[in-house]
């Protein structure tokens, strides 16, 4: 298939989106911490009205191995580990982790370190093309872990400027100890700060869309 019509599917903490490589406005839906993959299938179905796709990109919140979710996402419901989406979605489905897909969207060549702020923490460091998925978010950080200081958490819990100064010194760390040419910091959570870190640049939840159709070689 020289140019197949991608359909991309972005699962977030809170809601999912959707978007085809043939259209220009995304779709989105509910999901939340009960959220189950039937409950996403029923979700794609019932918001694909004058669409079609030929292939499927899905980003999901957890660890994925060999296109497998390899652990249940900590802040959806339970279901997705061993769930076959190509057999439920009917076409060739490729499935990756949410935080490689919107850095594969982000990437401008080099080393680059890319950090998700939403429900938790995404990671990914892609090297010369190579991608590198990590799970920094949840590795011990203070008294908690990465991500219930730079998520969406620490925000609600620690107010706006403390959340803000948390993001520069993880940033600072991340770079110390991976080296990057370059941090892109993307999710919902990035709109929040009004300045950067150094040699950081602001990322965009519409690059998981380019990583998918990316995926498919778009």
């Amino acid at each position: 298939m020289a140019d197949p019509v991608v359909l991309v599917v972005d699962v977030g903490g809170n809601r999912v989106k959707l978007l085809t490589s043939k259209a220009t406005k995304p779709r989105r839906f509910k999901s939340g911490p009960d959220f189950t993959p039937q409950q996403l299938i029923e979700g794609i179905k019932a918001n694909r009205e004058g669409w079609s796709w030929d292939v499927i990109s899905v980003g999901i919140p957890t660890p994925v191995k060999n296109g497998k979710p390899v652990r249940e996402p900590i802040n959806l419901g339970p279901g997705w580990v061993d769930f076959d989406f190509e057999e439920e979605l009917g076409v060739p489905t490729k499935v990756v982790n949410d935080a490689v897909m919107q850095a594969l969207g982000s990437y401008e060549g080099g080393t680059m370190l890319f950090l998700g702020l939403g429900t938790g923490l995404g990671s990914t460091l892609i090297v010369d093309g190579t991608i590198a998925p990590f799970e920094l978010g949840h590795l011990p950080f203070r008294k908690k872990t990465y991500e219930d200081y730079v998520g969406t958490r620490g925000l609600e819990a620690d107010g706006h400027e403390r959340w803000k100064a948390a993001v520069f010194e993880v940033v600072e760390l991340f770079t110390s100890a991976l080296e990057p040419d370059y941090v892109v910091l993307g999710g919902g959570g990035v709109k929040e700060l009004d300045e950067l870190p150094p040699n950081a640049r602001r990322g965009s939840n519409a690059n998981a869309f380019t990583g998918g159709f990316r995926l498919w070689g778009h």
